[in-house]
């Protein structure tokens, strides 16, 4: 606050009067020779349209944000909103106090400056004023530099016309630190629908702050959500899966917020709030999208999630904060056996829409580490894949027999497993294919092995069909899906069926 010297000062409120500081308080002198004035002078408010769909409300609405600024500016103590004995309503700050000069509308070069606060244009004031006028609510502005109210008084060179203007006083108490503002004529009911167009006073939780603004949490969903600027409540969403708050306007924004700071359409913030959404990097953020995301195909999820590009950034949050594997709900739908081992892996599978399941294998997390989907976590798990091979005396008996006839199923077709340096094992454990489940066997060329998985030895049929087909590839050299693989395991099946029925090649 500015330090006043100790001194004579004049009284711009009184002609006629002298006030003397001495660096406590002021007294008020007659300066001899002098007629006293009143000190009363009307200022023209020049109110040019009425908001008349304004309620109460919306005026003790703009007496609060002018105390929030005026204490992020100066940084004073928290305003305090409270009611007397006598059953009126006083909003008071610890700032430097309302002037007359408050009363214009020109635009508010030092609350431009400041990023926190919530009025820029200084109208405001001028606003609640004519609404407090219209529904017959009284006010009483007393600040250290003058005490202001209403009424109506002809207009200054055109005496027929009578308009609303401030009558500024002398100040009651200069000693004070900050402005009281008086209503009479309100209800605790105006209060308090005034304090909850403010986040400050709303209760609700920020899961996030970024640069842009906080994403809130939405606790009551029988309630909209709800889109603040700079903590003030601007619009409601009923769709949103979060509120928020925008601290970092963009100029379609600033634009938008005009005179009634309400109502204001989702074209000028959707880019702010896709912003601070793109901007967050926690769970507790990307969780919920997430979740959004899994009930995208049964058409519950919120607006949020049709920007494309802020799914795509909940997923890569979500990943860099905990082990998930992405899957469309088709891959879903097939219960595949690579899901369940991501299941059993620790994994939490989460469920998107085809389209962002398809951008996903080229995009990476916050960490750098390339998105998990089903592809992903196959190769994975191919990579890292190790065989766990069954002993024969570690199987069953029914197992053992199968396997024992190993050498006879070959023999079928013309194959001497034996000759060629060809071993079958089996093994518990299995490459993932392609579609996600286990395959059944492999032939693996270098090691000169046939490897089966342990579940075939469960009958000969299953057996010796896996076995035929692995010796399809070690005797072909081809791989599966192929025109050489087919005939050669053509030629295969022709020679069994031929020594099984006791024929000739």
């Amino acid at each position: 606050m500015t330090t006043v010297a100790p001194g004579w000062y004049p009284d711009n409120w009184a002609p006629g009067m002298v006030r003397w500081w001495d660096g406590t308080q002021w007294t008020e002198h007659v300066q001899p020779g002098q007629t006293v004035g009143t000190g009363e002078q009307a200022f023209d408010l020049n109110v040019e349209k009425v908001l008349e769909h304004w309620s109460v409300p919306f005026a003790i609405r703009e007496l609060i944000a002018n105390a929030l600024d005026e204490q992020m500016i100066t940084g004073s103590q928290e305003p305090s909103i409270f009611k007397d004995a006598g059953g009126r309503w006083h909003i008071v700050d610890a700032g430097r106090g309302i002037r007359y000069e408050h009363l214009t509308q020109n635009e508010n070069d030092e609350k431009r400056k400041h990023p926190q606060v919530i009025g820029q244009f200084g109208m405001g004031l001028k606003d609640a004023l004519a609404v407090f006028d219209r529904r017959q609510v009284g006010i009483v502005i007393n600040s250290p530099h003058a005490v202001i109210t209403t009424g109506m008084r002809p207009k200054e060179g055109f005496p027929d016309v009578i308009t609303l203007h401030a009558l500024v006083s002398r100040p009651a108490e200069p000693q004070r630190v900050g402005t009281d503002v008086i209503l009479t004529g309100v209800t605790d009911q105006d209060i308090e629908t005034a304090r909850r167009f403010f986040l400050r006073y709303s209760g609700e939780r920020v899961l996030e702050t970024t640069e842009f603004g906080d994403v809130i949490e939405r606790f009551d969903k029988r309630q909209p959500a709800r889109v603040y600027v700079k903590g003030l409540l601007v619009a409601e969403e009923p769709d949103f899966l979060f509120s928020y708050n925008i601290t970092k306007l963009s100029a379609p924004l600033r634009r938008a917020l005009n005179r009634e700071r309400s109502n204001v359409g989702r074209t000028a913030y959707s880019d702010r709030v896709k912003a601070i959404l793109k901007a967050c990097t926690s769970s507790e953020v990307a969780g919920p999208l997430a979740e959004d995301l899994n009930a995208f195909a049964a058409g519950r999820s919120h607006d949020e999630i049709n920007w494309r590009d802020v799914a795509l950034h909940a997923c890569q949050v979500l990943q860099t904060n905990e082990r998930v594997v992405f899957v469309s709900a088709w891959q879903m739908a097939q219960d595949t056996a690579q899901v369940r081992y991501a299941q059993a892996d620790g994994y939490r599978i989460v469920v998107v829409p085809d389209d962002i399941a398809r951008s996903l294998g080229s995009l990476s997390d916050l960490d750098g580490k390339p998105m998990v989907n089903l592809d992903r976590y196959r190769d994975d798990w191919n990579d890292s894949f190790s065989f766990s091979f069954v002993d024969p005396a570690a199987m069953t008996a029914q197992e053992r027999a199968v396997y024992a006839r190993t050498g006879e199923i070959s023999a079928l077709a013309s194959i001497d497993l034996s000759r060629r340096g060809i071993a079958v094992l089996v093994s518990g454990t299995m490459r993932l294919s392609d579609g996600g489940d286990p395959v059944l066997g492999v032939w693996e060329a270098a090691d000169r092995r046939i490897v089966i998985r342990r579940d075939q030895l469960a009958s000969l049929a299953s057996y010796a069909g896996t076995l035929l087909h692995e010796i399809g590839h070690a005797s072909s050299g081809t791989t599966d899906g192929t025109l050489d693989f087919e005939t050669e395991l053509t030629r295969l099946l022709g020679a069994t069926a031929a020594r099984a029925l006791g024929g000739t090649r």
